[in-house]
């Protein structure tokens, strides 16, 4: 096949910047990937990602370092790396991985909120704090991040004006939680190619 030949301007300055850049996609992404799940201190998927992203990184520089006058392969490499990032952040997202902390500080009784919230069995702490402008109630919730969205469209339907933070939780132990079908990884992979079909 005479386009795949390396003297072949079709090889040169579209085929090899297309893998180039690909390449950088897959291995940026799971480097993004990586770098969340270590910082969820998920220790034992993190090495298994890092040493897929390696491999990909160094075919995608050996042909960089074979075509340094080939300035498409620069361009195709960097925009690689940046949707590789803006990719792995958005897969992240969609798995939701981990557990969040939300802090929920209201301005006034709201017994129909947290009956409702109670009714989704979310685990809540509430506490009588001294605000800015006056008593208030804080709430204090650990959810899984795939329970985030429900809360949220709880609190929002009986106390659309309330003031909350969401952040991440390394590790909790015991406590309340929701009974949520267990899904790996993979199963969650194998979920985002289907939602994209």
């Amino acid at each position: 096949m005479e386009f795949l030949a390396n003297d072949n301007w079709i090889f040169t300055w579209v085929i090899l910047p297309g893998l180039i850049f690909f390449a950088r996609i897959c291995d940026q992404s799971i480097g993004t990937l990586r770098l969340i799940f270590i910082s969820k201190g998920m220790k034992k998927i993190a090495p298994f990602l890092g040493f897929f992203e390696v491999i990909i990184w160094l075919l995608a520089v050996g042909q960089i370092m074979q075509h340094l006058d080939n300035w498409l392969c620069y361009v195709a490499y960097g925009a690689g790396f940046a949707a590789g990032n803006f990719i792995g952040i958005t897969l992240e997202e969609r798995l939701s991985i981990g557990t969040s902390i939300i802090r929920v500080i209201l301005s006034s009784e709201s017994p129909e909120l947290i009956s409702a919230l109670k009714s989704h069995n979310f685990g809540l702490t509430i506490l009588n704090a001294e605000g800015a402008k006056g008593q208030v109630k804080v709430l204090f919730s650990i959810i899984r991040r795939k329970e985030i969205a429900l809360f949220l469209k709880t609190l929002h339907e009986f106390h659309p004006t309330a003031f909350y933070t969401i952040e991440d939780v390394k590790e909790a132990k015991e406590g309340v939680f929701k009974r949520v079908r267990q899904q790996s990884i993979t199963g969650g992979f194998a979920a985002l190619l289907k939602k994209a079909k």
